[in-house]
């Protein structure tokens, strides 16, 4: 018998099966989909074994399998399929698509070890009449009431193993077994009680339910506070008395502290959690309780797409515009795309949600590729928050610099009414930069071509892309001057202006606040008890939380994703703006949202003023139009990697004169140019941005593209199909 073996090397020149042979002692243990020991030139390495055939010509050099170390398959026959699937759209190797389904303790690694965790627990080892006479004539009150305890139980679990379970264990009337535990225990949320839904919710649940065999991709798209939430619960709960399963996707950890919580109350133990947040070993875990079916939801970021449940039922993605399902390395997929894929496998339906549905996504429900669904009102009938605009322009001249005196004025009527405030600013860190008062040098990384954030907790200035720090400098290193400034503002420099200006309770949530474990849960935990008066933060707060006091929301500098070099800026400027302003007036009292701008006439923040989203689409669909952008055109970025600048420069250019002469007329290639951050980690970074509509032969002329740089050890080409951000 031989095996076709997918080693775990994912370098593009290896990606390939290589054949083995397996030795008699293995051939009851060997099936498709389980990982092998081999040897692969001079080293050990651990492979899946993609099929198995009986016959092969040249058999007189094949190695054998070293052996076999799953007992039943890791990858499946759809995750076998899906793997294809997803090197055939992204462009990525084989087996970067089948690690990015599995937690580390089953990928392909031969230095992965991740103990299963086990607890100890004592059962009775003998019959009952053995055991009541034992207590009858026992004269040691513990020895009596830990066998009444274990045969009340059946089981009794024990951290220690004391005098008297020594003894029961020495008369052989007890013994410890082993059970394996898991790790992960999801709370509850105390604040969440189950509610009746509303007549615009009800019309969706049964339109999902009409068509619950069928892969049809709905876009639901409800306004903030419109009860997406019960929606999906509803509906997962329908799928489950059918016996069938369900994924729930939520974009970011922070969000799935109270959407677990809720799902929690509902349904109990029948859940499994998927994010980065977990340690290994509880994803593990976690993964585990799937594979054994002893779950029937999965809640997670943006890998729990590949959670292994059989017949899926629904699967949901909330907030399904967001940028973070989009993987930004490889293999470069899109959970969304994933989704779909799995969908058409298990023929059930997928379900997007979002107040902001992407530009692409409405596009598609307004061409039928997608089914519209539509909550247009809040679930208590109560009025989206007041929303106005500040223009800081004004502000400044008044000494206003971080907070104007109408936000600062609201902030002080929401503590005397013991009410609570969000407070957004996205952007960490102190300032944005240090530059002498002097010479107007810049203090930027050694390595990127980005000036270092200053942390003022830390005193250090680091950078946010490469990860080198350094102490902040008393003197300027290029004239000596000993007076440096900030510039720009982060959300440290925010906390400490809200703790000199009032006299309240502040929590900040950040990546540097949440960099620990189980730092979401508190801190959501923590404000949802009203420990704190003042949550603020960076994008993480915007989406999804739900705070029935929060009654003002604070928009510090709308401005941030505005100025991004990326032609969706606008579009993630809206999206946040209407998030965050849907954390406002959730509950009975009125909310009302300020947003500091110096851009207070740019049309992304008046619709966004006035919670018009239809409004915004028409207006940025119009602007996509002119300049040839998604969702008018399919865009692919080429992304060019060098460590030598000149090299890079060279290589980029060929790059750009081979699509150009290998695509068809109607393609637009742009560039070569540099990346916007052009030096990260002391790599330099160009790109070309191809644009197209119907373009037969751009998807060869990339994989020749592709196989042109495989062997290449000074350039690295990287394709990124359909990507989040240029």
């Amino acid at each position: 018998m031989y095996a076709n073996v997918l080693v775990e090397i994912g370098a593009k020149s290896v990606d390939r099966e290589f054949v083995y042979y397996v030795p008699e002692e293995l051939k009851a243990q060997i099936q498709i989909g389980i990982r092998v020991k081999v040897n692969f030139g001079k080293q050990t390495i651990e492979g899946f074994v993609l099929s198995l055939f009986e016959n092969y010509q040249d058999n007189l050099n094949l190695k054998p399998i070293i052996d076999v170390i799953d007992t039943e398959p890791i990858l499946n026959e759809e995750m076998l399929l899906l793997g294809k699937q997803i090197k055939e759209t992204t462009l990525c190797s084989l087996i970067s698509a089948y690690q990015a389904m599995l937690p580390k303790a089953l990928k392909a690694s031969i230095h992965t070890n991740i103990n299963i965790k086990k607890d100890k627990y004592l059962i009775i080892n003998q019959d009952d009449q053995t055991i009541k006479k034992y207590i009858e004539h026992c004269h040691y009150p513990k020895q009596k009431e830990l066998l009444e305890k274990i045969k009340q139980n059946k089981e009794l679990k024990i951290t220690r193993i004391d005098s008297a379970i020594k003894t029961l264990i020495k008369h052989d009337l007890v013994k410890i077994i082993a059970k394996e535990a898991y790790r992960f225990q999801a709370k509850e949320d105390p604040h969440y009680h189950e509610v009746k839904l509303n007549n615009d919710q009800q019309k969706v649940v049964d339109a999902v339910k009409d068509n619950i065999d069928k892969p049809i991709t709905y876009l639901l798209y409800g306004v903030t506070g419109s009860g997406k939430t019960e929606v999906y619960m509803e509906i997962i709960n329908y799928v489950l008395t059918l016996n069938k399963t369900a994924i729930m996707l939520v974009p970011e950890i922070s969000l799935t502290p109270q959407i677990v919580g809720r799902f929690v109350n509902r349904f109990h133990n029948n859940i499994a959690i998927l994010h980065s947040g977990l340690s290994a070993s509880e994803r593990y875990d976690e993964y585990r309780k799937i594979k054994r079916g002893e779950v029937k939801i999965v809640i997670g970021a943006r890998s729990a797409i590949f959670a292994p449940l059989d017949n899926l039922g629904i699967i949901i993605i909330d907030e399904e515009h967001t940028s973070t399902y989009k993987q930004d390395n490889h293999p470069r997929y899109n959970a969304k795309d994933v989704a779909i894929l799995r969908s058409k496998y298990h023929q059930c339906p997928v379900l997007l949600g979002s107040a902001t549905p992407s530009l692409e996504s409405f596009a598609k429900a307004g061409n039928h590729v997608y089914k519209l669904l539509t909550l247009p009102k809040r679930a208590n009938n109560k009025p989206l928050p007041h929303v106005n605009i500040v223009d800081m322009k004004q502000e400044v001249k008044k000494g206003h610099f971080i907070l104007s005196q109408e936000l600062q004025d609201q902030i002080q009527k929401r503590l005397d009414r013991h009410e609570q405030i969000i407070l957004l600013l996205n952007r960490r860190g102190y300032s944005s930069m240090i530059t002498c008062r002097n010479c107007g040098h810049v203090i930027k990384c050694p390595n990127c071509d980005i000036s270092l954030t200053y942390h003022k907790t830390s005193d250090n200035l680091r950078c946010h892309y490469c990860g080198y720090t350094q102490k902040r400098p008393h003197i300027c290193p290029e004239c000596g001057h000993e007076e440096t400034k900030d510039f720009g503002l982060g959300t440290e420099r925010l906390e400490e202006e809200i703790k000199n200006k009032f006299k309240s309770r502040v929590i900040r949530m950040d990546l540097d606040t949440t960099n620990k474990k189980g730092a979401h849960e508190k801190i959501i935990e923590d404000f949802g008890n009203h420990k704190y008066d003042i949550l603020l933060g960076t994008q993480m707060i915007a989406k999804g939380l739900d705070f029935p006091l929060v009654t003002l929301v604070g928009v510090i500098n709308a401005d941030t994703t505005l100025n991004i070099p990326d032609f969706r800026s606008s579009e993630k400027t809206f999206q946040l703006l209407c998030q965050v302003s849907g954390r406002a007036g959730r509950s009975d009292n009125p909310g009302e949202v300020i947003i500091q701008t110096y851009n207070p006439e740019h049309y992304s923040i008046q619709y966004a003023k006035n919670h018009d989203y239809l409004g915004f689409y028409k207006e940025e669909m119009q602007i996509r139009k002119k300049l040839g952008y998604s969702p008018y055109y399919y865009i692919t970025l080429v992304k060019i990697y060098a460590k030598d600048y000149q090299l890079g420069f060279e290589h980029a250019n060929k790059i750009g004169n081979y699509l150009r002469k290998n695509v068809d007329k109607t393609t637009i290639i742009l560039g070569p140019t540099m990346a916007p951050i052009f030096k990260i980690n002391n790599i330099y970074n160009y790109q070309c941005i191809i644009k197209y509509r119907k373009d037969q032969k751009l998807k060869q002329t990339l994989i020749n593209l592709d196989n042109i740089y495989k062997t290449e050890n000074k350039i690295n080409v990287e394709i990124d199909v359909n990507p989040s951000r240029l």
